[in-house]
């Protein structure tokens, strides 16, 4: 105790807050961290909130108190807790107006949450209403706790438990009228700052209602939430009253069709007046646009995209008559027409939700009933999409409006089939054909038409025809970004380009002669010309000689490297056609062109000389061409024969391992060689053997210095590639032996799993390639066991990948245990003895790990591996192993509350031991952990 003292922890705020040497300050934020994690925080925090000596010793005490209640808890005996309450209400009422919002909302945050967690108060609503509402100063900092107190409920770090939270829900619905009452008398009280008072009992209100606590006949008829549709109403209402009235109201909304009993039964009246006041919020739309208020302008967008959530099924319930809700669809879209386009994008949501439920359905006749509503919704995108007339140049990639033409560009290929791709393109192929069309104009309708090119029939021979004709005849005088857009839509037509082969050398010339432009469309070109080689292969084999000397010239067309990496990508398409006396020549020639540079940089390299990122100084710039080459070229070679690009791989071969050594330290150069190693051995397969032994010495060297672990990536590769080949077996059980030293060191050093969850992943995927491929060696050795081990220790972790892999290892493992193993039966007996040794751990580890690390998604991992556990022991070993696991959960939380009740464990137990699918156990687990979060 002598460490911590009231006096030492004031001059430890004081040096923080106050002080001028950045040093001494973070000594004193380090100190005061370790304080807070100490036991007697909980009494200085205490002293620190009475005494109030100062604003920053105020926050700092009232912090400290709700993340001790949040966090610690359990350090409190259960006799502590009264005292706590009693202490942290009495803060509580000497808060005045003078007092600062955020140690009110952390003063309340503490009550709140102490509410949630303390087993022994019974009635917290109905206390802290009957201590604090009669006092005037209460009522504000008790409006905090009202609304934060529903806000807490699902709390990841509360961990209440369902049963914990379903007795919440209930005191709280209990609680609701008597919440009510108070929060419509403080509407009436006028010894209180009224807006201060109005707002807070708002926000109140909200919380309540997203909880659905109030009785259905309730949360429309009442002061309050007359007094939020009156605020929307009123044009002269400050923006802060404005937006708490918006919330509230989407919070009211968000009451219709919910799961409530209550609720469903009142619904239909209840829906009818919501759906009518917000509708009468019309008016004021209109004047807030007219007034230039783009704040509230959002707020009633919000307010109409929730209304359209909230009867959303309804919308689509009906396909012989629209249903009247339908007309929250005009009001959506009289703010997307706004001319503000943030307002429309808020909007965008619903639209996706409206375009995967109608095409999921495949329903002509309900789909009509919203293709008016697509119409409106495309024009008013058309408009939002233009450009400035004023504006030279193209779009910035960094600019906000570039952002926002890429999330129309989105939104249109999702709902462009409600209308029709091709009356879309005619649609805007008429705005082009206008008299007098502004060239904004023009850019804007060709950008809708680029968004619906690819879903248009190959065989259009209306529009299409003239459309390329005038993109091909374009003057050079046109604004730039509306050449730029069309050489786009030239790429995106590029499947009825492959069906109207007369097109293409025109179209062809067209894009080289944008390509060497150095006025920005060289980009654009580069992009349609990928297109349109992955579109044509058969047709652009002709052509060949030309693209080859595109790749040799890459460097001369302004484009940046992703481009040039797309469009090397579709010249390997085109490879990949050739006729082998063909395609080898070509490929080295276009592989050279990356693999020469990048040896100059390997010879010329100095450790004293920094890389640039992403220019030609750096290795990374030529592997990732080189290896875009290499993954796409794919000709279809029999096993029998040689494949034509292994000469050109093993001569490649010695560079790649120079560069594996001169950057060796280097992770991101070291992952992009890893990279063109993979796809490398992928495209020749067992004919790259040769690399295999050299390959394998070289990255244990390396993986041992540094512990790179895309060297564990590409030793799966080679296992899953050579495992089955018997001269390679016992090299690559050595990989795995010389693997597992560096890895197991790095893991078991401090957060070593969470700090390196890659390491994890690669490492496990490579032991399951094992598994895979030659289990019974695996199975054999004296490693199996260690990897298992390591595995039981990474259960816990809550990275997705990284668990996924540990997972699938456990499964691979287990699988050849089954009784129906007959590919490799002399496996069983060695996976039956694991199982049985490790079996209790194993099960032990899953359940903590789904009860207190895992996130919901990975049970499905979890599950999986139970249900093959079952397979491989006896149902008498697997209810031993469970009712162990499940004897080691906590019986309460930390308030004193029983997390779950025999009952519930028992009937957990049982779903797992009848379950027959790994679906069931899945559910059953996922249903369990939700007792104890």
């Amino acid at each position: 105790m002598d460490t911590y003292s009231v006096d030492v922890v004031y001059q430890a705020i004081s040096a923080l807050f106050q002080g001028n040497n950045p040093k001494e300050q973070e000594k004193a934020n380090k100190w005061l961290q370790d304080f807070q994690k100490s036991i007697y925080s909980w009494t200085i925090a205490d002293e620190l909130l009475h005494q109030k000596r100062d604003l920053h010793a105020n926050y700092f005490a009232a912090q400290t108190m709700r993340n001790k209640i949040q966090n610690s808890f359990s350090e409190l005996p259960p006799h502590t807790h009264e005292s706590l309450r009693d202490s942290l209400i009495t803060h509580i009422g000497q808060i005045d107006e003078r007092t600062d919002n955020v140690i009110v909302t952390q003063l309340s945050l503490a009550v709140a949450d102490l509410a949630l967690l303390m087993a022994t108060w019974q009635e917290p609503i109905n206390d802290l209403l009957k201590m604090l509402a009669p006092h005037p100063a209460a009522v504000w900092p008790l409006l905090e706790v009202l609304k934060v107190l529903p806000e807490e409920i699902d709390s990841r770090y509360l961990r209440l438990g369902a049963n914990r939270r379903e007795e919440v829900h209930k005191q709280l619905d209990a609680s609701a009228e008597c919440v009510l009452k108070f929060l419509c008398m403080c509407l009436q009280r006028e010894d209180l700052d009224k807006q201060r008072i109005l707002n807070a009992t708002l926000r109140t209100f909200s919380a309540w209602l997203v909880i659905h606590a109030f009785p259905s006949t309730l949360i429309y008829d009442n002061p309050l939430a007359q007094e939020a549709f009156r605020l929307l109403s009123q044009p002269d209402t400050s923006s802060k009253l404005h937006d708490n009235a918006a919330e509230c109201v989407c919070a009211l909304i968000s009451c219709i069709g919910s799961n409530n009993s209550d609720y469903r039964n009142n619904e239909s009246h209840v829906e009818a007046q919501i759906f009518s006041a917000v509708c009468m919020l019309e008016p004021a739309y209109h004047m807030s646009v007219a007034h230039e208020d783009t704040d509230k302008t959002i707020n009633y967008c919000r307010i109409f995209t929730s209304l359209c959530d909230a009867f959303f099924y309804d919308m689509l319930s009906n396909e012989n008559e629209p249903h009247h809700s339908l007309k929250g669809l005009d009001l959506v879209l009289l703010c997307v027409g706004h001319f503000d386009y943030e307002v429309a994008e808020i909007t965008f949501h619903l639209w996706y939700r409206i375009s995967e439920d109608l095409f999921q359905r495949y329903n002509d006749k309900l789909t009509a009933h919203f293709r008016p509503h697509i119409e409106r919704l495309i024009s008013a995108l058309y408009r939002h999409s233009q450009m400035e007339s004023d504006h030279d140049g193209l779009i910035e990639e960094s600019n906000a409006f570039y952002d926002f033409r890429r999330k129309v560009s989105d939104l249109i290929k999702d709902v462009a089939f409600i209308v029709g791709s091709g009356a879309c393109f005619k649609q805007m192929f008429l705005i082009l054909q206008a008299p007098e069309t502004t060239w904004e104009s023009t850019e804007a309708a060709l950008f809708i038409m680029q968004n619906v090119a690819k879903n248009i029939l190959p065989d259009e021979n209306e529009v299409i025809p003239k459309v390329v004709e005038a993109i091909l005849n374009m003057s050079e005088q046109t604004h730039i970004a509306v050449r730029y857009t069309s050489i786009l839509l030239i790429g995106e037509l590029c499947d009825w380009i492959e069906n109207h082969p007369e097109s293409l050398q025109a179209v062809l010339n067209f894009l080289l002669y944008a390509l060497q432009q150095k006025n920005g469309l060289a980009p654009a070109a580069a992009i349609a010309l990928t297109s349109i080689c992955a579109a044509c292969r058969q047709k652009m084999v002709c052509h060949i000689s030309g693209l080859v000397e595109i790749a040799r010239s890459l460097d001369s067309f302004q484009i940046n490297n992703e481009v040039a990496i797309g469009l090397l990508k579709g010249i390997s398409l085109i490879l990949t056609r050739l006729p082998r006396e063909q395609l080898q020549p070509a490929l080295r020639e276009i592989v050279g062109f990356q693999l020469q540079p990048l040896a100059h940089l390997v010879d010329s390299f100095s450790p004293t000389t920094p890389l640039q990122k992403g220019d030609r100084t750096d290795p990374v710039y030529w592997i990732d061409r080189a290896c875009a080459i290499i993954r796409h070229t794919n000709p279809d070679v029999s096993e029998s024969v040689e494949h034509p690009t292994v000469a050109i791989l093993n001569d490649a071969w010695p560079l790649v391992s120079r560069v594996m050594d001169t950057y060796q330290s280097d992770l991101r150069i070291m992952e992009r060689t890893c990279r063109l190693l993979r796809y490398s051995v992928r495209m020749v397969r067992k004919q790259a053997i040769l690399l295999v032994e050299p390959l394998i010495k070289q990255m244990v060297v390396l993986y041992a210095l540094y512990h790179h672990s895309c060297f564990l990536y590409v030793g799966s590769i080679l296992v899953d590639e050579f495992a089955k080949s018997n001269e390679c077996i016992s090299i690559l059980l050595e990989m795995l032996q010389a693997f597992i030293e560096p890895t197991f060191s790095l893991l078991q050093l401090d957060n070593g799993l969470r700090n390196n969850p890659d390491t994890v992943d690669d490492f496990f995927r490579l032991a399951s390639r094992y598994l895979d491929c030659c289990p019974l060696q695996l199975l054999r050795s004296n490693l199996i066991t260690p990897i298992f081990q390591c595995a039981l220790i990474a259960c816990s972790l809550d990275h997705r990948e990284a668990n996924s892999s540990v997972m699938k290892f456990f499964n691979n493992l287990l699988t050849w245990g089954r009784t129906n193993n007959s590919r490799h039966a002399e496996c069983r007996p060695l996976v039956v003895e694991i199982a049985i040794q490790h079996g209790d751990a194993l099960v032990v580890n899953l359940i903590h790990a789904s009860v207190f690390s895992l996130h919901s998604y990975m049970l499905a991992d979890v599950a999986e591996v139970l249900n093959e556990l079952k397979q491989v022991i006896t149902s008498a070993q697997m209810e031993k192993f469970l009712a162990h696991a499940l004897e080691a959960l906590p019986k309460k939380n930390s308030g004193g509350y029983v997390t779950a009740t025999q009952e519930q464990l028992d009937e957990f137990s049982s779903t797992v031991l009848r379950a027959d699918t790994t679906k069931a156990i899945s559910q059953a687990l996922k249903t369990f952990t939700r007792l104890f979060r």
